[in-house]
């Protein structure tokens, strides 16, 4: 998450609405999911106000969801985006490692990109090959980015009125196309 100049924290809601969704998914019993903190290593506390004022970051996180859906393994990492593409350079080479790493051990990767637009907020559920497909691409002197034209429109979706951010069905939509 980068700060905007307001200082607020770009995609805290949308983590809020995946934290929400998960908690929502696990007390109904079908998913077993949480968020992933980044190991920080407090340098100075401010113990009147019981706060960290300065920290480091102990190493690099993996990525910011694991857990269990549909019976498998997941994990994924949540991203935003206001334009019409998402940069892969915003997809860091550890989360790539271990994402592929994860898929090689049999479990399910994949990004969740809330594109803000006018008409409100959609999200993509981007499979790993589907982002390993544009690295290659990007590699081989392709676009340094994926558009969202180019995802199929089934990888789309919206909130429900039971969940902020109801991606149980692309997680088995992804096992039915590919496991």
């Amino acid at each position: 998450m980068t700060k905007h100049k307001t200082g607020a924290l770009k995609g805290s809601l949308f983590e809020a609405m995946i934290n929400e969704t998960n908690d929502l998914y696990r007390e109904q019993g079908l998913a077993l999911v949480q968020k992933i903190p980044t190991p920080i290593v407090p340098v100075k506390q401010d113990h009147k106000r019981h706060v960290i004022t300065l920290a480091f970051f102990e190493q690099k996180s993996t990525v910011d969801y694991i857990g269990a859906a549909c019976g498998s393994p997941v994990c994924f990492d949540a991203k935003e985006c206001i334009y019409k593409s998402y940069p892969l350079k915003n997809i860091p080479q550890h989360q790539i490692r271990y994402m592929d790493d994860f898929q090689k051990q049999g479990g399910i990767a994949f990004l969740l990109v809330c594109r803000k637009g006018d008409d409100g907020d959609t999200f993509y559920y981007v499979p790993f090959r589907h982002i390993q497909k544009f690295l290659t691409r990007a590699q081989n002197g392709g676009r340094k980015s994926f558009s969202f034209a180019e995802l199929d429109d089934k990888w789309a979706f919206t909130k429900n009125d039971q969940f902020p951010v109801p991606y149980l069905d692309m997680i088995a939509l992804d096992l039915f196309e590919n496991h």
